[in-house]
């Protein structure tokens, strides 16, 4: 890796993988009654951010440096922010949950993008990066339609 921010742009991905990884931990079993198809789509998300995040590990400690292996403050923040409005929430939840999920994913595709358009990440480092958002898209879209279709 050339220089210290790429590795601040891929430390900033481990945050918003594992931003995924807690967030897809909190939908387990919230939505499934609503939403009995997308229990296979959220497991096979959960296990591919957790090989994600293992990629983005491997590419910064390749290069001797040690990866920032925690989530973001603001992850952090959305999901206290979630239990809070759900507390208040009557009625159905697995609408919001699902919405949540969305905004999430949409969060993550802008992050990825803004890495890749940046032009500071090593070629296969950009590789990685550009097939990992190709997968949080496809999560987006999965999501977005089980959305759109109980709407």
């Amino acid at each position: 890796m050339k220089n210290q921010e790429e590795i601040d742009l891929l430390n900033d991905l481990v945050h918003i993988t594992n931003d995924r990884i807690k967030g897809f931990a909190k939908v387990e079993g919230k939505i499934w009654e609503s939403y009995p198809d997308v229990k296979s789509e959220y497991a096979r998300m959960n296990s591919l951010s957790k090989v994600m995040k293992n990629e983005l590990i491997d590419l910064i400690t390749e290069n001797g440096r040690e990866a920032n292996d925690s989530p973001s403050v603001a992850g952090t923040l959305h999901r206290t922010w979630i239990d809070i409005k759900n507390s208040f929430t009557i009625g159905n939840t697995e609408e919001s949950t699902i919405e949540n999920v969305i905004f999430g994913e949409k969060a993550a595709i802008d992050a990825y993008q803004n890495a890749i358009d940046t032009g500071t990440l090593s070629e296969k480092s950009r590789e990685i990066v550009s097939e990992q958002l190709k997968h949080i898209k496809d999560s987006y879209h999965e999501f977005k339609g089980k959305s759109n279709y109980k709407e």
